[in-house]
């Protein structure tokens, strides 16, 4: 009898797995059938402007810059306070210590309140952002976080100058 009983809740242990891989591999399909990839291509300098634009920033393509920086193997100092403001963002450059990547630089047309020259950095890694800021280039200038929301909030000067990292180009 005891046999019968595990015989009986195997097989039904069996049907629910089956069930349950059945399930999961409509969802999946399902998902890649209704899903709407219109997420911009930030491997190209019309990807970026468009994702910036969701973010509410117009940008001259004209003006963009780019270079290899690495990431520091140690975040202190200036280093971890511009890591403060990543995380704010959902970024978190403790995942990149001492790893190269893309720093892309376009100039802000629409900055409210005329800062004078405002610009925004992204820096990618394998087509990713991984972190990114908006900050002006005045000598007493700001750095905020890449939502247009945070400029509307008037942003406070910086405390220390603009964050570097070592450039590789």
């Amino acid at each position: 009898m005891a046999q019968k009983t595990r015989k009986s809740t195997f097989k039904k242990l069996l049907t629910l797995l089956l069930i349950g891989g059945i399930l999961l591999l409509l969802f999946g399909t399902a998902r890649s059938v209704f899903k709407r990839d219109d997420a911009p291509d930030l491997n190209t300098t019309e990807g970026r402007a468009a994702y910036l634009k969701t973010l509410g920033w117009e940008v001259d393509p004209e003006t963009e810059s780019f270079r290899t920086v690495v990431v520091p193997k140690k975040l202190d100092g200036i280093m971890a306070q511009y890591n403060k403001l990543q995380l704010k963002q959902g970024y978190d450059l403790n995942s990149h210590l001492g790893e190269s990547c893309r720093q892309y630089c376009y100039d802000i047309t629409n900055y409210p309140g005329g800062q004078g020259k405002v610009v925004v950095s992204l820096y990618l890694q394998n087509g990713q952002i991984i972190a990114g800021d908006v900050h002006s280039t005045a000598v007493n200038g700001f750095m905020h976080g890449l939502s247009r929301s945070e400029a509307d909030a008037s942003p406070k000067p910086l405390a220390t100058p603009t964050p570097g990292a070592q450039k590789v180009e």
